[in-house]
């Protein structure tokens, strides 16, 4: 019993540092390189589509965002937080049906609601002014990181199930 105590935990801990892994590659692929662009062109950064004050929070107003001038501590935090999202999964998923898919998509769904559209709605929309259209993209990518998180530990989670 206690070896499969064990087991379970690595398994978790295995499961979420692969979740946050992917998050931080898709967030890597969707905002660095198609919204922000390499060079910083991207249309996120664009003055004629964004608002002036998020553009000014990201490459003006200091201190820059840590992600900018200092990723480590942010990707090392967002694989801390798959950790934390497979502890989350492990404790819900007895309730779903079985199966990799069924239960990776449920998992997405389930951070990008309260996470993702969240944030989507209170920061950028709220404080930020950022246009509608705009959001809508960022949306699209938070869609592909929640995917990428839940499918992630899942697929791990159910390893061997």
């Amino acid at each position: 019993m206690v070896s499969e105590v064990k087991t379970s935990h690595v398994r978790t801990l295995l499961a979420g540092a692969a979740g946050g892994c992917a998050m931080n590659l898709v967030m890597l692929i969707t905002f660095r390189f198609i919204g922000f662009g390499v060079d910083g062109k991207g249309i996120l950064l664009n003055p004629e589509f964004q608002s002036r004050k998020l553009i000014a929070v990201w490459t003006e107003l200091e201190p820059l965002p840590l992600v900018v001038n200092q990723p480590l501590p942010i990707i090392l935090g967002i694989i801390g937080f798959g950790i934390v999202h497979a502890y989350l999964y492990r404790w819900l998923c007895p309730s779903w049906p079985t199966g990799v898919a069924k239960r990776g998509f449920r998992f997405a769904l389930l951070v990008f609601v309260m996470t993702f559209l969240f944030w989507e709605f209170f920061t950028p929309f709220n404080q930020l002014g950022e246009p509608l259209g705009l959001i809508a993209l960022e949306l699209v990518f938070w869609a592909l990181i929640a995917l990428a998180d839940g499918f992630a530990i899942s697929a791990i989670a159910e390893r061997g199930s």
